[in-house]
């Protein structure tokens, strides 16, 4: 079901949405504009015509299928249901160049595990930490680590604002 773009702009759309219900129209113009890079106002008809075609027939029902939107086909009108949020850790965009942050936090516990080593053996400059000063430097790190992340993993969800990622 997420598989195709048009069904996850779909739902990074009406997540946006401060209204709970969108009509048809609003969500067509915005898909619309997205997959053609081109402002709403400035859409050809035929364009336009080809992606409410598409959702109408083929993605919203999919949608409204799985319980991820409510789909009134006689008012053209959908709403996004609480099940849509159960979807969000499939939705996040992690862009191709980045390292996975499984792996981010491995070489921090390596880290730890050097400077805890080195302060136990007395090796220059960890000689003369206490291991409250110890434990203070690896809180910060991981600390550090955790806010970086948390910030990475808004800015990269699906729904936060804007075009989609």
């Amino acid at each position: 079901m997420l598989s195709n773009r048009r069904r996850r702009w779909v739902l990074y759309f009406l997540e946006q949405c401060d209204d709970r219900r969108v009509d048809l129209r609003t969500l067509v113009d915005r898909i619309s504009a997205w997959e053609y890079d081109t402002p709403p106002d400035e859409l050809p008809w035929k364009k336009r015509k080809r992606v409410y075609t598409a959702l109408r027939q083929s993605h919203l029902p999919k949608l409204a299928e799985v319980g991820a939107i409510e789909y009134d086909r006689n008012r053209g009108e959908v709403e996004l249901t609480d099940e849509a949020y159960e979807l969000r850790m499939y939705l996040e965009y992690v862009p191709s160049h980045d390292i996975p942050w499984s792996q981010c936090y491995l070489g921090l516990s390596a880290i730890a595990a050097a400077m805890t080593a080195l302060t136990w053996y007395s090796v220059y400059p960890f000689a003369g930490l206490s291991g409250v000063v110890l434990a203070a430097i690896l809180v910060a790190m991981f600390g550090a680590s955790a806010v970086v992340h948390t910030w990475h993993t808004r800015r990269n969800r699906l729904g936060s604002e804007g075009r989609p990622p």
